[in-house]
């Protein structure tokens, strides 16, 4: 006796191909160099300064170790502002060829600037920062920089 072939699986087999298009397609909506940017404003949003540190570029740890960083961020921002918290907003990403962190420094390639909106609620009222934040990975892994260039 002759076994029938179930029809359903080859439709079983091709919603599934579907599906995985489709989630892929959904989740590279925001390019990987936006998602560590995303993940590090909400690190800051937390408090969590020592981790979103650990989100920078060796460039970046150069110019701060993390101490001296973790206790910056917390005092400019909670202290000297007085702002508990802030939104963010990601503005528009450029991919630059080439970019330095400041000047005298090596070139960085493949760099993504992804432009970051800070709102703050604070003594002074309210306000919103437009801060740059440039992505390159390094050994393999995105990481973050800011622009110390003197223009």
């Amino acid at each position: 006796m002759r076994r029938r072939k179930n029809p359903l699986i080859p439709i079983a087999i091709a919603i599934a191909v579907i599906g995985i298009a489709v989630a892929s397609l959904v989740g590279s909506v925001k390019s990987k160099p936006e998602k560590l940017v995303e993940q590090f404003f909400e690190l800051e949003q937390e408090g969590d300064f020592g981790s979103s540190w650990e989100l920078f570029h060796s460039q970046m740890k150069e110019r701060f170790n993390k101490d001296q960083y973790i206790q910056s961020r917390a005092h400019v921002f909670m202290q000297d502002m007085s702002a508990k918290t802030f939104t963010f907003e990601l503005g528009g990403t450029e991919k630059l060829d080439k970019w330095k962190v400041a000047d005298g420094a090596p070139s960085l390639k493949n760099v993504h600037e992804v432009t970051v909106f800070q709102t703050f609620h604070s003594r002074f009222g309210k306000f919103t920062i437009e801060h740059p934040c440039y992505v390159v990975q390094e050994k393999g892994e995105w990481r973050l920089l800011w622009d110390y260039k003197q223009e």
